[in-house]
């Protein structure tokens, strides 16, 4: 008896050992280990970045608007079973549909300050549709805002989904003609995957400082144009990275503007923090507003292209 229980225990741990090697050898297995590894490095170098940092409204949110707005808060989105609310603001005196766009928020949240910039853009002559991608959660240090980033990127099937609703409600509810996306940091990544998951539907992308790829096969379906505003002393989004982006969009022949801005560091425009510098975030807000006037239409009513 003895003897026959050292042979089936001998079995099972073989046969455990071969279902352990099995997993450890499973494509998808590696795949999430290797996604969730890219997340946190990701989330690691915007700790780093913003060390020092707060989440209060950076001085390019007390910038008024151009002209009267209207804004609300609205459903715009079902995620997970949880109804996703966000900012939708555009001119008080709007008559046609407007081109509208999405925009992304940075590693903070949908925040006060966001929420400013998105009524700065809907003043310039759209409808604007500020996104949530944290299920109504904010930070004001930068562990919390760590956390939240890497709950979105560790789930990003959920941020997906989101957006494709968010493209959905400005398209069907707002009637807007046009649609581009834009967002800074974190949200500048998704402002790119917005794109992507609309390659032929998007007329345009701006992208503040935002992690970048050089996969060309990845970039390939892309026919958005788009407009990369990036920082020279960036050390969470290097200059390297970015080149290596501008030289793949070269290469498959892509319609994109590269801008990098000397002196300065990550976050130099964003809506919260403090990071903001006024002279290079004020001619990045230009650059930002000629290209959405150039690909989504002119300031004012909305006018055919």
């Amino acid at each position: 008896m003895c003897r026959e229980t050292g042979i089936r225990t001998t079995m099972m741990i073989g046969m455990l050992g071969l279902l352990g090697a099995l997993a450890a050898c499973d494509p998808g297995s590696r795949d999430e280990a290797v996604k969730d590894g890219e997340a946190r490095q990701n989330a690691d170098r915007m700790l780093r970045e913003h060390e020092n940092d707060s989440g209060t409204p950076s001085a390019g949110a007390v910038i008024p608007p151009e002209r009267e707005v209207v804004a609300e808060t609205l459903a715009y989105a079902e995620v997970d079973e949880e109804l996703v609310y966000g900012h939708f603001v555009f001119p008080s005196d709007m008559v046609n549909p407007l081109p509208g766009l999405i925009v992304v928020h940075e590693w903070w949240g949908l925040n006060d300050g966001v929420r400013a910039m998105a009524d700065r853009l809907a003043a310039e002559g759209y409808i604007v549709l500020a996104v949530d991608l944290f299920g109504g959660k904010t930070a004001e240090n930068p562990p919390d805002a760590r956390e939240l980033m890497l709950a979105a990127l560790q789930k990003p099937e959920l941020a997906e989904a989101n957006l494709r609703q968010a493209y959905e409600f400005i398209r069907d509810t707002g009637g807007a003609p046009r649609i581009g996306s834009l967002g800074w940091c974190f949200g500048g990544a998704w402002a790119l995957n917005t794109a992507l998951m609309f390659p032929d539907e998007l007329d345009a992308t701006v992208i503040y400082y935002g992690q970048v790829p050089a996969d060309e096969e990845r970039l390939a379906p892309l026919n958005v144009p788009i407009l990369g505003l990036f920082a020279e002393d960036d050390r969470g989004i290097p200059v390297e990275s970015v080149r290596s982006f501008e030289q793949a969009l070269e290469n498959l022949e892509k319609d994109f503007e590269i801008e990098v801005f000397p002196n300065v560091g990550h976050a130099f425009a964003n809506p919260s923090g403090t990071s903001y510098d006024a002279a290079a975030a004020d001619r990045a807000w230009e650059l930002a507003t000629q290209f959405l006037r150039e690909h989504l239409g002119a300031v004012g009513e909305s006018t055919e292209l």
